[in-house]
């Protein structure tokens, strides 16, 4: 049994913060990668950050990058993503998502490809007033 479960989302003022949290078990934190996307209302889902689970190599969307934090744990089997300095342009809902293949990250982070990743969480939605 596949399964992602995010958590933490929510309404926050602008500047203010969240951290998300992604809960991964059977098949899925087997996994190679790891990241967050979002979609906002009437917009394709998108890249935010991402981890390689071996070796932590991450990568980030550049419209987050240095407000944007992802780490893991394994001991709790749990991805996050600490999310500072929120803009109302980051509302929307945020979806973890896991693969084997490691080169799907490296496609949607560097290569700007759609996200592609067998397995996703059903998303937390981030809501951030002005």
């Amino acid at each position: 049994q596949v399964q992602l479960i995010e958590s933490g989302g929510g309404l926050v003022q602008a500047g203010g913060s969240l951290r998300l949290s992604c809960a991964a078990s059977g098949r899925a934190f087997s996994s190679n990668v790891m990241g967050w996307f979002r979609q906002a209302p009437g917009k394709e889902r998108e890249f935010v950050a991402g981890i390689r689970l071996s070796g932590g190599i991450i990568y980030y969307a550049d419209s987050v990058k240095g407000r944007f934090t992802i780490s893991r744990d394994n001991a709790l089997n749990t991805l996050y993503l600490q999310m500072n300095s929120l803009k109302p342009e980051d509302t929307a809902v945020y979806y973890c998502a896991a693969d084997l293949a490691t080169w799907k990250l490296v496609d949607v982070a560097i290569g700007g490809a759609r996200p592609n990743m067998d397995y996703w969480g059903k998303g937390t939605l981030v809501t951030v007033s002005s």
